[in-house]
């Protein structure tokens, strides 16, 4: 098993919430979710469309406001959300009423939260400063899903490529049409195409076009938001390489939101299982496929369709409930780690049978 100790934190996730409010209803899209991103690795995050892929994407980069939690980049705190603080100040209150805990306690409790929630609205104040922000674009990058509706129609494609250098403060026309005849050749196309509309391409060629803005700011991070889904199967897979291409290249380290577990498996060095807004199952590509634990993890593996006829006539498809899949009347579950590296959202019960099912396969 490989020691991720001795790794680099990038991207460092933690207890992160996205809420929505929806009319006096209140939609949980990402749930206290947690997980790092080393240096150089891709890291999948894949899961059911609506299950909180994206919006935890656009959480990181700072498209929405997050509701709790905080996201830490380069050990430095760059999202920050309050309602933790709230919710543990509201429950110190409840528990005193109840005489769960003592008035010392609570004025603890309280006095506690109250500063690191200050300390958060600092940090958020501070990344949302123009400067800061412009730095934060810099080193993170995001290629959308749709590459039709993430480019401007009225731009040709060396304004959209370039679009980033001049926010960056580079009026050196020159040396800007030098960089982005470059990364069209990188990416694939010509320099050519540069004087172009994004109508005149097709799709393939459309998020190539994206890519290609993405990575002329020579970005650290890249996250990728389900790339291919709204490409052409025969275009998916020259999509993909091109990504693996460049991650190898610039060293880049990439965030993969995709639903699609094979692909995620051919392009990842580690995956997150991700199920109505919670992390169900984390590990290494190789060992979540060798040995899912989690019964949503098992569902997506029984729906990837195999290339043998014979196979795939015979392969069960198995349905995840739930209701009847889990008993968290007594103990409610948690993140725990079955063996190195490997996490699973269980309770006791459940994680003392993953372990003995781990045991059982590995003589």
């Amino acid at each position: 098993m490989e020691n991720n100790m001795d790794k680099e934190v990038l991207l460092s996730v933690r207890e992160l919430q996205q809420y929505f409010k929806m009319g006096k209803r209140e939609l949980k899209a990402v749930d206290k979710v947690s997980f790092d991103v080393y240096k150089g690795e891709v890291f999948g995050l894949v899961g059911e469309s609506g299950c909180g892929k994206t919006t935890t994407g656009r959480s990181i980069i700072r498209l929405y406001d997050i509701t709790g939690g905080s996201v830490y980049y380069k050990g430095e705190r760059i999202c920050a959300g309050t309602r933790g603080y709230k919710d543990a100040i509201k429950k110190a209150r409840k528990d005193f009423e109840e005489q769960k805990i003592s008035k010392e306690e609570l004025e603890v409790t309280i006095a506690q939260n109250r500063a690191e929630m200050k300390a958060a609205v600092k940090d958020h104040k501070k990344w949302s400063r123009t400067k800061s922000k412009n730095q934060l674009t810099n080193e993170i990058q995001m290629i959308f899903q749709d590459p039709v509706s993430s480019l401007d129609p009225r731009m040709t494609v060396r304004e959209i490529i370039a679009e980033g250098l001049i926010i960056r403060g580079i009026k050196d026309k020159k040396y800007i049409d030098e960089q982005v005849y470059k990364i069209l050749e990188t990416v694939g196309l010509v320099k050519e195409h540069a004087t172009r509309y994004p109508h005149e391409f097709s799709g393939g060629q459309k998020q190539r076009i994206g890519i290609a803005r993405a990575v002329i700011m020579n970005p650290k991070l890249i996250i990728a938001d389900e790339p291919i889904s709204a490409l052409d199967v025969s275009i998916q897979a020259q999509v993909i390489n091109l990504l693996h291409e460049l991650s190898q290249e610039m060293g880049l380290t990439v965030l993969f939101i995709a639903h699609d577990l094979a692909v995620v498996k051919y392009f990842s060095d580690r995956i997150a299982v991700m199920y109505y807004g919670k992390i169900v199952e984390l590990g290494t590509s190789d060992e979540l496929f060798a040995h899912p634990f989690h019964p949503y993890t098992r569902s997506l593996l029984s729906a990837i369709p195999l290339p043998d006829p014979i196979t795939e006539k015979n392969r069960q498809r198995i349905v995840y409930n739930p209701m009847l899949d889990h008993d968290y009347s007594a103990e409610g579950p948690s993140m725990r780690e079955v063996y190195p590296g490997h996490y699973v959202l269980c309770n006791m019960e459940e994680f003392e049978k993953y372990q003995k099912e781990y045991q059982e396969t590995a003589k």
